[in-house]
């Protein structure tokens, strides 16, 4: 922020996680403070805090974040772009020759980005080291007199394949990054010429369901639960169960507010964001986790998890399509060593074409069989997959019902395991059950704001595995 700094929180006092690296024992954030001084640009406390964890040393001089990166959980509206950008750009005057390459998910946002970026570089300290920018769309570049760079693009347009040299890189919108991306753009820091090593910067805010977010939750869970000592994870959130009009939740999700956040502003996103879920995710900064289920219960769930479990044995398949044919998803279950049922998505997307050529390829790579609900969408399915010599195994009401009890059952009873993906557990967080006329219970399909294909699916899969014996491939791949 320009200008003087004002008395403002320390971080560990405003974030909820501060998760540091392992064998710090310097830090590069000096240097670029005083850098950005002499532009006229200061920052305020928790800023510095973030700034000097993210740019800390161990003993041999490298980043002690190089390996596992710098992820950054906070809410809009608090200032990650001006922090991270500022840090760039001082990198860019202190270091000669850097290359920097800034991602989002969306080209919208990549162009935004560089245009902030740009006018910071136009400040009247820092225009005489830069030279014209490159102004072409989805090629956008800030260039520096000494040989430093940045380069934006959008991920959804490929941007980030076959560069190498990379230094630095920023993944903005990182609540939507997939492998792939990820694939294609990490081995360019393998050829970084910094001695520092070099640089990840994930940011966003919670993902959203139906966002491929299990990256970005991967690296959230690896960090709180203590399973990473190489990463800098630090999240705003208010209170899982915070009132959304409350300002006090709002100083706890928003270090700016109220000083650089306005209430108008933090207003004007209460308006606009007419759903609840999409104000906690993106003004308050909750994950979906900290729901609690009308079903079961979040912390129960969350025991459940087991993200680095092995391939369950004998796999059963299971595919559930939404009612308004948007998105459709295949799940699988298996029986582990420990005698428990191992769940996963393996696959998540949008309409439904694509689901035939896939079951027919799982099915004919591991084995097993597909479940799936004549009475739901997916039924639709059935004729192509009998053509497609898919094996199924039809599910009838009585089925349905014993599903949904299984799996409740399961929960509260220790028999499951999960990945924690965050499509699983979003489908959970906002189900709800509805009872049959008959008796018993399913999962409910009206009123319900979230997609839970994944849930559906799921839950056939682990009837399908309670209740048949297959004989399949147990080294299943999942996605």
């Amino acid at each position: 922020m320009s200008g003087t700094a004002t008395s403002t929180p320390r971080l560990s006092e405003v974030a909820r996680h501060v998760v540091i690296p392992a064998g710090i024992v310097s830090t590069a954030w000096p240097r670029i403070e005083a850098k950005c001084a002499e532009l006229g640009v200061t920052f305020d406390t928790w800023q510095q805090g973030v700034g000097s964890i993210a740019l800390g040393k161990r003993k041999d001089g490298k980043y002690a974040a190089t390996v596992g990166g710098v992820v950054l959980s906070i809410p809009r509206q608090v200032g990650k772009t001006f922090l991270v950008g500022m840090i760039v750009i001082a990198l860019c005057l202190l270091v000669p020759g850097l290359t920097i390459l800034w991602t989002a998910h969306r080209t919208r946002t990549a162009t935004k980005t560089f245009h902030t970026l740009k006018g910071m570089t136009e400040r009247p300290k820092v225009k005489p080291h830069m030279l014209d920018p490159r102004l072409s769309n989805g090629e956008q570049e800030i260039r520096f007199r000494n040989g430093s760079v940045i380069m934006f693009g959008a991920r959804e347009q490929g941007f980030g394949r076959g560069f190498d040299e990379i230094d630095v890189e920023v993944f903005d919108e990182a609540q939507i990054l997939s492998e792939k991306a990820l694939e294609d753009m990490v081995p360019a820091t393998n050829q970084s010429r910094q001695g520092t090593g070099a640089l990840l910067f994930f940011m966003g805010t919670p993902p959203r369901p139906g966002d491929p977010g299990d990256e970005f939750t991967n690296r959230r869970n690896r960090a709180i639960s203590g399973k990473s000592d190489s990463m800098v994870y630090v999240e705003f959130s208010a209170d899982d169960e915070a009132k959304l009009d409350d300002r006090d939740q709002w100083r706890k999700a928003n270090p700016s507010y109220p000083h650089r956040t306005s209430d108008e502003s933090m207003m004007r996103m209460r308006e606009n964001l007419t759903d609840d879920d999409s104000f906690r995710r993106e003004a308050l900064g909750i994950w979906p986790d900290a729901t609690v289920s009308g079903v079961v219960p979040a912390a129960t769930w969350s025991t459940l998890a087991d993200p680095d479990a092995a391939p369950p044995s004998s796999p059963v398949f299971a595919v559930d399509v939404a009612p308004d044919r948007s998105s459709t998803c295949i799940s699988t279950a298996g029986h582990r060593d420990d005698g428990k049922v191992q769940l996963a998505t393996v696959e998540h997307k949008s309409g439904t074409g694509w689901v035939v050529d896939r079951l027919k390829a799982l099915c004919e790579a591991h084995g097993g069989e597909v479940v799936i609900d004549p009475g739901g969408a997916a039924g639709s399915l059935i004729a192509e997959l009998e053509r497609a010599d898919v094996p199924l195994r039809l599910m009838r009401t009585r089925d349905v019902v014993q599903a949904f009890g299984m799996f409740v059952d399961a929960c509260a009873n220790d028999g499951l395991r999960h990945l924690g993906q965050p499509s699983l557990t979003s489908a959970l967080a906002g189900a709800k059950k509805r009872d049959l006329t008959g008796g018993g219970s399913a999962w409910a399909r009206q009123s319900v704001a979230v997609d839970i294909t994944p849930l559906v699916a799921a839950t056939n899969a682990l009837w399908g595995v309670g209740t048949a014996e297959t004989t399949a491939d147990p080294d299943i791949y999942f996605l």
